[in-house]
């Protein structure tokens, strides 16, 4: 089997132009960004997004491994699968992040013959969405000390600044900084500290904005510190939010491009799940859901982060109804919760299965408590067994699901058309039973809890006086109705990325409540998540390179 960027090398794709005329897009709608990718021009998205709707699916993943589960090459596969089984399908997907694609996880456009292409400009610098966001998010870092250096009111206490920077690499160095040095000329002397872009807010208000009057009236609204008297101070106050929309403003029309196999796809916006929201625009998400009979969408990570923020969050906000989910599990991932080593998952090891099965059947009762119908899809390896997927096709049975072997990185479409043909079925037949995890008016530290032991499955939330005191002060401020945003470690349902299979036993502990105000929910920051990562002993930017026909080598 040829490697995954020989696969997208040897495809023909076609001008982005054809496939907008394949999804009922007008010419004039679409602004090309060189041959193979195109932005829908919002006026055109808004539009159809009033069209009637379609059905939502989302795809979701029990606890993956630092491989992943293949979220995105499923959710690739099932809409070139729905195509080909005469269904109109959109696929909606975030945009990578530079900072897993030279450290450690790589691209993020599939895998094998579930792909979307062009796969070097979308996993680098692709239409430059990070760029603006990066570049709005900083206007207001620089915006905020040039504030504090000319005493401008409201009277924003420097040690009690909140906004940090940003940057689109993993860079640990930046996690804690000092900025002014050099003396008084260069402003005030403070700490301070940076953020990866996915986990900027600017990003989450980009993504969770409906157009562009909503983009500016969250940017306005977001709060970037407090003054000595702990009133807080916001992107308005310091008149940032009109200079913020403008830079946003073209980024914020979706990307078009296309699988393989030349269907649509929609990549737009690009938070990560354990440390903010995981879902793709929702400008996007209502643009595909006016233009397709069916809109695959995924959520970072296990059905713990992403798919709870997407139905707690995104369909809280946006007003969305699933029809459907679809839960990945791969065999080696299993036999890794079953306690197997990570070199030695490609060997057969039927009880580990056995034993691992405890993870899927955690995610299966997440899944049950939104009231959603599901399907489990086997993301098939080479290295899987039939005893092996025997296992889990009978203790998912058992545990009251339905589980659909699916071939799609080995043979396209073709291979994930008896997904395809379920899940259409579990949608059209959606009773319409979909259920948010809790009520607005539930107390902050409520809701956490209640995420942290009806999903994560622990017996309680751990919180200390001084993180108590912080979400009484987000409540007392008015934001005790927000939903709340978990940042925890997706290597586990629990706080602590080494316990694995289905932990109980364990506590969840908060260490710090930020306020996203503009976003529109509050982060409660569990156990020693990073909202910087930091690069691996071996970054994947060791084996990037340009060969001697200029072309980019080694971008897993």
């Amino acid at each position: 089997m040829k490697s995954d960027i020989e696969i997208a090398r040897a495809a023909n794709l076609k001008p982005i132009s054809d496939i907008a005329e394949g999804l009922g897009v007008p010419d004039e709608a679409i602004a090309p960004c060189g041959r193979h990718i195109g932005k829908i021009a919002l006026d055109y998205a808004a539009s159809v997004s009033e069209r009637p709707r379609g059905k939502l699916v989302l795809v979701t993943a029990i606890t993956p491994t630092d491989r992943g589960e293949g979220k995105t090459t499923v959710a690739i596969g099932l809409g070139d699968g729905l195509l080909r089984i005469g269904k109109k399908a959109v696929v909606c997907l975030r945009e990578p992040s530079l900072g897993p694609c030279f450290g450690i996880k790589g691209g993020a456009t599939g895998g094998g013959r579930a792909q979307v292409g062009p796969r070097e400009e979308i996993n680098l610098h692709f239409t430059g969405d990070f760029h603006a966001v990066a570049a709005a998010h900083n206007l207001l870092s620089a915006l905020i000390d040039n504030h504090l250096f000319r005493g401008h009111a409201p009277a924003l206490d420097a040690r009690r600044v909140t906004w940090r920077r940003t940057v689109d690499m993993n860079d640990r160095a930046l996690r804690q900084v000092t900025v002014a040095l050099g003396g008084a000329a260069n402003g005030f002397l403070r700490e301070d500290g940076f953020d990866i872009v996915p986990a900027s807010e600017v990003m989450a208000v980009f993504c969770l904005a409906r157009d562009l009057e909503d983009l500016e009236r969250r940017l306005a609204r977001m709060i970037v510190g407090y003054t000595r008297d702990r009133k807080p101070v916001s992107a308005s106050d310091l008149q940032a939010h009109g200079a913020m929309a403008a830079l946003l403003r073209d980024a914020l029309a979706p990307n078009l491009v296309q699988t393989l196999e030349h269907n649509p796809v929609l990549v737009h916006g690009g938070p990560f799940a354990n440390i903010a929201h995981g879902c793709n625009s929702v400008i996007a998400t209502r643009a595909a859901l006016g233009l397709a009979d069916y809109v695959i969408t995924e959520a970072g990570f296990g059905s713990d982060l992403g798919a709870e923020k997407f139905f707690d969050i995104t369909c809280r906000q946006a007003g969305f109804d699933p029809a459907a989910a679809v839960l990945v599990a791969t065999v080696g991932t299993l036999k890794a919760h079953g306690g197997v080593a990570k070199g030695d998952l490609a060997k057969e090891n039927v009880e580990a299965v056995e034993n691992g099965m405890s993870n899927l059947v955690r995610h299966i009762e997440i899944m049950e408590e939104f009231g959603l119908p599901f399907v489990v899809a086997i993301n098939r390896y080479a290295a899987d067994t039939e005893a092996e997927i025997a296992v889990v096709e009978r203790a998912t049975r058992e545990a009251g699901a339905t589980a659909i072997v699916s071939d799609h990185w080995s043979e396209g479409g073709e291979g994930a058309e008896a997904l395809a043909e379920h899940v259409a079925a579990v949608a059209d037949e959606s009773a319409g039973e979909f259920r948010l995890l809790y009520p607005d008016d539930m107390p902050l530290e409520e809701k956490a809890e209640t995420i942290a032991t009806r999903i994560y499955g622990g017996d309680s939330l751990a919180v200390d006086d001084r993180v108590r005191a912080q979400f009484r002060r987000v409540e007392a401020d008015g934001y005790g109705h927000l939903p709340v945003c978990m940042a925890k470690t997706p290597l586990s349902l629990s706080a602590d990325p080494k316990l694995k299979g289905a932990p109980n036993g364990f506590t969840v502990p908060i260490r710090e409540v930020r306020l996203s105000a503009g976003a529109g929910f509050v982060v409660a920051l569990a156990g020693d998540v990073l909202t910087m990562p930091g690069l691996p002993r071996h970054p994947a930017a060791h084996d990037i390179r340009l060969n001697e026909k200029g072309e980019i080598e080694g971008l897993r």
